[in-house]
């Protein structure tokens, strides 16, 4: 499936148009409306619920953004719908909520978050909860994760919206892939599920875009996303190989 043309126009704020001194958290309602109305594009994160609900929250902890210690997976969806986001007046949204809210006003990007830490073959009950919510759904809309194995997932559960796969250097000195075996980091560098998938897009580490593999997709026609954005500095020289940002901290131009 073709990524949609509003994905390389409009810049992609990180998390919705967070910013938390104006009384909007990441993820948030409020960051959202926030976007639309400053005409961004829109990149989200999904995890499941107790319950099996798609919710839009980035941790798998809820501690830094509720205050509250415990993890999403052990609360149901009506118990996060009450947690309140720290620096604003809202709970934790679903899937749904977000997509009736956002309503096709535009391009929103979806990562479904690896549920079990191993970037393997889950149980597919996150892809499948995805699946159910945006069935039918007619705006801009993408989905893509880091765990490969999810995006395989969607090719047959949604095999209509568009796919990505989140990319990265896997620097074993990063906190956030340490724990993964050697093995995992090197196959996952590799991109190699790009085609299996169907995608037509990647959305690649901003350090790394100089990749061999970068170019080598590009060139036969996938769509360059990047993260994370944080400075114009950063997004110009992110734009000599990107088609398009995710941006936070700083209000990114739009193209002329």
């Amino acid at each position: 499936m073709t990524l949609h043309p509003a994905f390389l126009h409009a810049p992609l704020a990180h998390r919705a148009l967070h910013d938390i001194r104006a009384g909007r958290p990441e993820n948030s309602r409020a960051a959202m409306e926030a976007a639309i109305a400053a005409g961004y594009g829109i990149e989200v994160d999904v995890q499941l619920s107790a319950d099996g609900v798609a919710m839009v929250f980035h941790d798998y902890n809820l501690a830094r953004l509720t205050g509250v210690e415990g993890a999403v997976a052990d609360l149901c969806a009506a118990e996060l719908a009450q947690l309140p986001l720290l620096g604003g007046d809202e709970g934790v949204p679903t899937l749904a909520e977000v997509l009736t809210l956002v309503a096709g006003r535009t391009a929103l990007l979806v990562e479904m978050k690896d549920q079990h830490g191993a970037m393997g073959a889950g149980d597919g009950a996150l892809e499948r909860a995805v699946a159910r919510d945006i069935a039918g759904y007619t705006g801009p809309l993408a989905v893509m994760s880091f765990n490969p194995h999810m995006v395989l997932a969607l090719r047959d559960l949604a095999p209509d919206v568009a796919r990505g796969i989140v990319t990265s250097a896997y620097d074993p000195k990063d906190a956030d892939w340490a724990l993964l075996p050697t093995a995992t980091r090197d196959h996952l560098r590799k991109i190699a599920e790009y085609d299996a998938a169907d995608c037509s897009f990647i959305s690649h580490e901003r350090h790394d875009l100089g990749r061999a593999r970068v170019a080598d997709l590009k060139s036969h026609g996938a769509a360059v996303l990047t993260w994370t954005v944080r400075s114009p500095e950063q997004e110009r020289d992110a734009r000599r190989v990107a088609d398009n940002i995710t941006f936070e901290g700083y209000l990114a131009p739009h193209p002329g």
